[in-house]
This record gives structure tokens, C-alpha cells and sequence, in this order.
């Protein structure tokens, strides 16, 4: 699995202060070749949005685990649109109840991922996202 030369970007929205999964997935994307780039805590989706083009990432990583998964996806995809950057995509990871999964899918994550999850069954599925 190779993910070189993708670029992405890792970013804990809201008010949640909790990032070690964010930190665990963010070292095994750049184990797997991606240059990652890490917001830190509590940035807003217009922030979030503003890095993701200035950076000119291939995808944003959103890790959350407050529960306003679904507002805080909907608004960095609104962000992202509104600096013309809608085609940049978005995978969501954290505590991510089973029924909101295909709510996320269908308001357009490409992926969304749980700490059940393998992390090589994540990583691969970054990687064929991104194909």
C-alpha cells in the first residue's frame, strides 16, 4: 500500500478536545507514504476549509467524536464549496454511531471510519478513494 504523494489533511472540528485517534491515523497515513498536515483542536470548518486549499490536499480527514458529526461535515463541505474546492474530498473518523453511516456517505464523505476498524482495512480504503 502506497499512499506517496497524496496530501492530507487531518482536522479535529468543534469543541471536542480529543485527538489521539486523530494523531494515530495521521502517523499511519505518513507511514504509508502521505504528507499530512494537522490542524490541532477545536478549528472551525471555514478554517478547515481555508487550509485544506491553501494546502492543495487531495483529502480532509475529518476526526470527531462530540456527536455533531453530521453538522460539522455539512458545514466543512459548504466551506470547501464556497472556495471552490467542492471536488476536494472528505472522510470522516471517530465515534460514529452505525445509523449515521450512510446518512454521512450520502451527504458525500467518501469514507467513514470507527477505532473498530482495522487500521490497515482504513488505510487501504484511503488509498482506493483516492485512485
Amino acid at each position: 500500500m502506497s499512499l506517496k504523494g497524496k496530501r492530507i489533511l487531518i482536522a479535529k472540528p468543534g469543541l471536542d478536545g480529543h485527538d489521539v485517534g486523530a494523531k494515530v491515523i495521521a502517523l499511519a497515513l505518513r507511514d504509508a507514504g502521505a504528507e499530512v498536515i494537522y490542524t490541532g483542536l477545536r478549528k472551525s470548518a471555514e478554517y478547515i476549509a481555508k487550509v485544506a486549499v491553501d494546502e492543495d490536499v487531495d483529502v480532509v480527514g475529518l476526526s470527531m467524536l462530540s456527536g455533531s458529526h453530521m453538522e460539522l461535515v455539512n458545514e466543512t463541505m459548504r466551506c470547501l464549496k464556497e472556495y471552490d474546492a467542492g471536488d476536494i474530498k472528505i472522510f470522516v473518523g471517530g465515534t460514529i454511531p452505525e445509523k449515521d453511516r450512510e446518512a454521512l456517505l450520502n451527504a458525500g464523505a467518501c469514507g467513514v471510519y470507527t477505532s473498530e476498524m482495522p487500521l490497515e482495512d482504513v488505510l487501504s480504503d484511503i488509498e482506493r478513494q483516492l485512485q
